[in-house]
């Protein structure tokens, strides 16, 4: 048997051997591509030359290979393109994206295999994760990745019944140019990222590029509960599917109180499915439903796959029960639209929230900050929580690092403030940790020590701001 080589003769320059660029670079160069490998850290090029991989850095001299795959981390346009994107915009070649080449891998291979594509400012991981746990539950083949987990040029190759299940960021949506993804899901628009796209309407055109080059044939659905999401409508050229957590949505699937369903009939009452709390989760399950329904899953194989759901790590994970209080990991919630959902979800916490945080803080919160008894603030940007949280009449302190907030969380939860106590920070992670897992992770584990026999919490010191 030959080798499979479709990039036989190509030159691909890849900058950024992390997660993602890695396992890139070994598939491309097994697939017959001429790779020439970069990193701005020394021990990633040093692992890259140890698997006899060419090292050259493409910023340097005339652009000379036929294209440039970037991590989706580096910028090729705004706030400023790093200088091996300038070079290949410059010589007329195109950056791209891994799953550009998976695609184009599947092709040459002539697999039919399908192509989901999802995305939106909130939920994309939990609806991918979710879709693929009900693919794989109905015994059907199917990989999942992207932006979740496995990069996509580590998946394996599926044959015609296969089906890739694949988060999208604006990042690799950006850098799309071929890509065409038959069943295409955006699930809400708000502002995030805009430093890399300029403003919320290059934002918005980037997310739209899920839609891109669809066909009449394939299905385009939509998320119908926020403006930003439903002024995409007009982007849709594939069959058109609404969903909804809250309202009903002719032709679509929507939750209907905890009933979730469509124009045929109920689908499953979610209070049965406990991984997926509150309306957001409702609009997610909707979304998952709606591929799995086309994809040919009885309502049956839908309903028993969402009710096995056992949800993702940092998304309303509930670590801890002590004296009944319930502990729950949100790291997710990086933004305030994402906290909004997670506070959303329950009638009293204690929230833990802080970190860098993104344009216009909190202040979109107030409608739910009634739900807080008291928020313990962590992180840079923690006195900017404050004056919102102060403004609002919200009782509040600063404790400045995750392993001083939980402890006095905890004790405010034990003395009756509220029986939950929710770490979603409305910020991002990157002053105090490497990552959203990271801070969620080191949750847990404080969790963990504070059920421990011998843990007791320290009581919150004197003079703290309330």
């Amino acid at each position: 048997m030959s080798a499979f080589t479709p990039f036989a003769g190509e030159r691909i320059a890849l900058l950024g051997l992390g997660k993602a660029g890695m396992p890139a670079a070994t598939r491309l160069a097994a697939w017959g591509a001429e790779v020439t490998c970069w990193d701005d850290r020394p021990e990633a090029r040093a692992a890259a030359a140890a698997a006899g991989l060419a090292l050259a850095n493409p910023a340097e001299g005339a652009f000379r290979w036929d294209a440039l795959l970037l991590s989706p981390g580096i910028p090729h346009r705004l706030p400023q393109p790093h200088p091996a994107a300038a070079a290949a915009i410059a010589a007329g070649r195109p950056v791209l994206c891994d799953v550009e080449y998976l695609q184009r891998a599947l092709l040459a291979a002539g697999s039919r295999a399908g192509f989901v594509g999802i995305t939106g400012t909130n939920g994309k991981s939990t609806t991918t994760a979710l879709l693929h746990h009900l693919l794989r539950q109905a015994g059907r083949s199917a990989e999942a990745g992207g932006n979740l987990g496995p990069a996509a040029l580590s998946l394996d190759l599926l044959g015609d019944a296969g089906t890739y299940v694949l988060e999208m960021s604006s990042y690799m949506l950006e850098r799309l140019v071929a890509v065409r993804f038959d069943h295409a899901v955006m699930l809400n628009l708000s502002p995030d990222h805009l430093d890399r796209h300029g403003d919320m309407a290059g934002y918005a055109a980037a997310k739209a590029q899920v839609f891109a080059r669809q066909r009449p044939e394939d299905l385009a659905v939509l998320g119908m509960d926020d403006a930003g999401s439903r002024a995409l409508r007009g982007q849709v050229r594939g069959r058109f599917r609404p969903i909804s957590g809250e309202a009903r949505q002719p032709g679509g699937i929507w939750a209907e109180g905890s009933l979730l369903r469509d124009e045929a009939g109920p689908l499953l009452d979610l209070r049965e499915a406990p991984a997926l709390p509150g309306s957001h989760n409702a609009q997610n399950a909707a979304a998952a439903a709606a591929v799995a329904l086309d994809l040919g899953l009885s309502r049956e194989a839908v309903a028993a796959g969402l009710r096995r759901y056992p949800g993702l790590p940092h998304r309303q994970e509930q670590v801890g029960e002590i004296r009944g209080v319930r502990f729950v990991n949100d790291s997710k919630a990086t933004n305030a639209d994402s906290a909004a959902r997670a506070l959303a979800s329950y009638d009293r916490v204690v929230w833990i929230a802080g970190g860098t945080a993104k344009e216009g803080g909190i202040e979109s919160l107030a409608p739910l900050l009634p739900r807080i008894a008291r928020a313990v603030l962590i992180g840079r940007d923690a006195p900017i929580l404050a004056a919102t949280l102060a403004a609002h009449g919200v009782p509040h302190e600063v404790a400045g690092t995750l392993d001083a907030a939980l402890p006095r969380a905890a004790e405010a939860a034990f003395a009756g403030a509220a029986p939950v106590v929710l770490l979603s920070p409305a910020c991002a992670s990157w002053d105090q940790f490497t990552g959203y897992d990271a801070r969620g992770d080191r949750f847990r584990a404080l969790v963990a020590g504070l059920a421990a026999p011998s843990s007791s919490p320290s009581p919150p010191p004197c003079g703290r701001a309330a």
